[in-house]
């Protein structure tokens, strides 16, 4: 499953963070979206100002690109973080009563059955 906009600019921070010297490639393949729409995302980080993106194909180590958090985006990152993680607990909860109650019904029927 793709993941989400937003869980996608978290999953893309928290990559480049770490290593910014990953290809748009390698990035769309870990993250399962395409190309194009990594780039997308890629380009929306950038203009965000949260990400900056180098150029370095001409040097001599051929690195290409280089993308590089900002002040501004290593904040992002950890307000989206933060963000997601409640998103995430709030839809874990959800899940959990939803699954409770389910094996409420289940255990009803079948002592009714009995």
């Amino acid at each position: 499953m793709s993941p989400t906009v937003d869980e996608l600019g978290v999953i893309l921070l928290r990559r480049l963070a770490d290593q910014p010297q990953a290809t748009q490639r390698e990035l769309a393949h870990e993250t399962g979206v395409s190309l194009g729409k990594l780039n997308y995302a890629l380009r929306a980080l950038v203009d965000r100002g949260w990400v900056k993106a180098g150029n370095f194909r001409r040097s001599s180590n051929k690195l290409g690109y280089v993308y590089l958090l900002t002040a501004h985006g290593i904040e992002a990152k950890s307000r989206l973080a933060r963000d997601f993680l409640a998103r995430k607990m709030d839809e874990y909860d959800a899940l959990r009563n939803q699954i409770e109650t389910l094996r409420r019904e289940v255990q009803d029927e079948a002592d009714a059955g009995d």
